[in-house]
C-alpha cells in the first residue's frame, strides 16, 4: 500500500486512470479532523499491498475538491476509474475504514449477481442516532454515502423534499426512504438476516 500526494486535479485524472477501483482523501492539514482521518486510513490500508491511496491537501492544491463539488474535509472519494462512485465524510476509526476499503474489494470480486444497493444517509455530526444507523451499516458491510445536512442545504432540502421531514437520520435505499432508526424496514429492504 501507498499514500500517493497529488498536486492537481490534471495528475488526479492520469493516476486514476491507471487502476479500476481508486481512492482520494482531500484533508487539510493543520486540522484535527482531517490528521485524523488521514493516520486512519493510512493504519486501515497498511497491511494492504494491493490498495494505493491518493490525498491532496486543500491548503495547497486548490482544483480538485473544486472539481468535485466537495465543501468539506475531510472527505474520502471512491472512483471507479474515473468516474466518482461515493463519498465518506468525516473521520472515521480505522477499522471502519478496513470494512469500506474490504467491501470495496468484495463488491469488485462478487459473482452472485445481486445488484449492490444505493443507499445514502442524511446526518449531522451531533446526532447519536445517526451514528448509530452508520455504525449498523458498516457493522453489515454496507457501502453507503453521507450527507451532513448541517453544512450542505441543497442535500437538505432533498431529504425534506423526498421526506416531508426535517430531522435525522434519514436513510435513501433504493428510493425508498427510511426515517429514524427502523432497523427492520432497514433490515427488510437491505436483506439483513437477523441472526
Amino acid at each position: 500500500m501507498a499514500m500517493i500526494q497529488v498536486n492537481s486535479n490534471k495528475e488526479l485524472n492520469i493516476q486514476l486512470s491507471s487502476k479500476q477501483r481508486n481512492f482520494l482523501l482531500l484533508y487539510k492539514s493543520g486540522s484535527e479532523n482531517s490528521e485524523c482521518a488521514f493516520e486512519s486510513i493510512r493504519k486501515a490500508t497498511e497491511n494492504n499491498s494491493a490498495l494505493d491511496i491518493f490525498y491532496a491537501d486543500v491548503n495547497v492544491v486548490k482544483d480538485i475538491h473544486t472539481a468535485y463539488q466537495i465543501n468539506s474535509v475531510p472527505t474520502l472519494l471512491e472512483f471507479n476509474q474515473s468516474e466518482l462512485k461515493g463519498i465518506v465524510k468525516g473521520c472515521h476509526a480505522e477499522n471502519y475504514y478496513k470494512t469500506v476499503f474490504e467491501q470495496n474489494a468484495f463488491k469488485a470480486s462478487a459473482t452472485d449477481g445481486k445488484p449492490q444497493k444505493n443507499v445514502t444517509v442524511y446526518s449531522t455530526p451531533t446526532c447519536p442516532h445517526c451514528t448509530t444507523l452508520k455504525n449498523y451499516l458498516t457493522k453489515n458491510n454496507i457501502p453507503y454515502r453521507d450527507i451532513d445536512v448541517s453544512k450542505d442545504s441543497k442535500s437538505a432540502e432533498d431529504m425534506v423534499r423526498k421526506s416531508g421531514q426535517q430531522g435525522v437520520p434519514q436513510a435513501d435505499i433504493n428510493g425508498q426512504i427510511v426515517v429514524g432508526f427502523d432497523k427492520m424496514k432497514i433490515d427488510k429492504l437491505l436483506d439483513i438476516r437477523v441472526q
